[in-house]
């Protein structure tokens, strides 16, 4: 008799679903793929590491700065980091602020739903009158367009929101980095269940959000909203991020009537596990500022795989967006795993069904992915 974990089904990417089941990932498990994951992984961590800092120092003191010229120089300005900073020698902050962008313009979770409520427009304007009670031109324009200042800082709430989630995501990435130095990271479904086990150990961490104006602290985003990790900073990074994304200037046409951009969000395909990496090293394409960055911190051991590839370092980028893809699948499936509704190994025929119903429901998503091309 089959049951609702063995029964057959036709869907183009069962196999996975069956993977998923057994416990397994998206990613086929081998040395060479964990050498590569974790490898990357711990280079995205210090670039994720620096990312965060730089967010959470913007959200908190770069908010309704009109023309924030030093905005990635965390509070620390001097000639010599400005000549470094106009040569590019150094991280590329700019790819933070892309995927907060994503994250504010795609929305999902309860972050998005507070910003539009009447607490927030409250919290708002008290920053607001403090930060410009000495400023009547800019309270004058406050009240003739009442929606600009507070648009400003409901994007600072996703600088502060995106910042605090990836300084949970580092940590986690480094520490999976250090566990495989010491032997005890060695299989793909470990590096999954490192990855599940952050990602729940922080799902109930409270985001909030406070500004000092002088002297005073504004909570802009209070612990009693109840706003948490996983529920609205993670899940809503995954789906703008590694599904939706945006699509780049330059690859697709953005004329309406070439139909090259879908008109609904929803249906967006243009995240991390869709992209493909070939153009990656290309000027505008946003994520090969983040291979630039993570070329910087790649552990040795990586770098050497690289080294030895048919064309060596001179597509070094292309090599490590399409390692890093690699582990966005790693994640995803840490992902999936940690929000089905029922435990993988459960011996109940309906809950059993309802978990297969879960997991295809995410293949459906990723039908169209680049799952087949990373595991070939």
């Amino acid at each position: 008799m089959l049951t609702a974990k063995n029964k057959p089904t036709n869907h183009p990417l069962a196999e996975y679903i069956k993977r998923l089941q057994s416990g397994g990932a998206l990613l086929t498990d081998s040395p060479e793929n964990v050498l590569e994951v974790v490898g990357i992984l711990k280079s995205y961590g210090v670039v994720l590491d620096n990312y965060s800092k730089n967010l959470i120092y913007i959200a908190e003191n770069q908010f309704l700065v009109f023309f924030p010229f030093f905005k990635y120089f965390n509070g620390e300005i001097s000639f010599q980091k400005l000549l470094r900073h106009w040569w590019h020698d150094r991280i590329n902050f700019e790819y933070a602020e892309y995927c907060m962008k994503a994250m504010f313009w795609h929305g999902g979770g309860g972050l998005d739903k507070y910003l539009d409520t009447k607490e927030f427009q409250q919290r708002a304007q008290a920053v607001i009158a403090a930060k410009f009670q000495n400023n009547p031109i800019v309270m004058g324009i406050n009240q003739l367009f009442p929606d600009f200042l507070i648009e400003q800082l409901r994007v600072s709430a996703y600088y502060s929101g995106l910042g605090q989630f990836w300084r949970v995501m580092a940590d986690i990435f480094l520490s999976l980095s250090n566990l495989y130095d010491q032997g005890k990271i060695r299989t793909i479904p470990q590096v999954v269940d490192h990855i599940k086990a952050g990602l729940i150990k922080a799902a109930n961490k409270p985001i909030t959000y406070s500004v000092k104006i002088r002297d005073k602290v504004y909570d802009i985003i209070p612990a009693s909203v109840g706003l948490t990790f996983l529920a609205d900073t993670a899940i809503p990074y995954v789906e703008a991020v590694f599904f939706r994304g945006t699509p780049f200037p330059g690859t697709v046409s953005y004329n309406a009537q070439a139909y090259q951009i879908p008109p609904d969000q929803a249906r967006f395909q243009y995240g991390a596990l869709y992209a493909d990496p070939l153009p990656i090293g290309g000027a505008g394409i946003p994520p090969t500022l983040l291979m630039q960055d993570m070329r910087h911190f790649l552990p040795e051991y990586l770098h050497e795989v690289y080294r030895r590839s048919r064309r060596g370092e001179d597509d070094l980028r292309v090599q490590i967006c399409m390692t890093f893809q690699k582990s966005m699948f790693c994640v995803t499936t840490a992902a999936i795993l940690g929000l089905m509704p029922y435990p993988a190994d459960t011996q109940d025929p309906e809950e059993q069904r309802l978990n297969q119903v879960y997991l295809q429901k995410w293949l459906d998503r990723l039908e169209t992915s680049r799952l087949q091309e990373v595991n070939s």
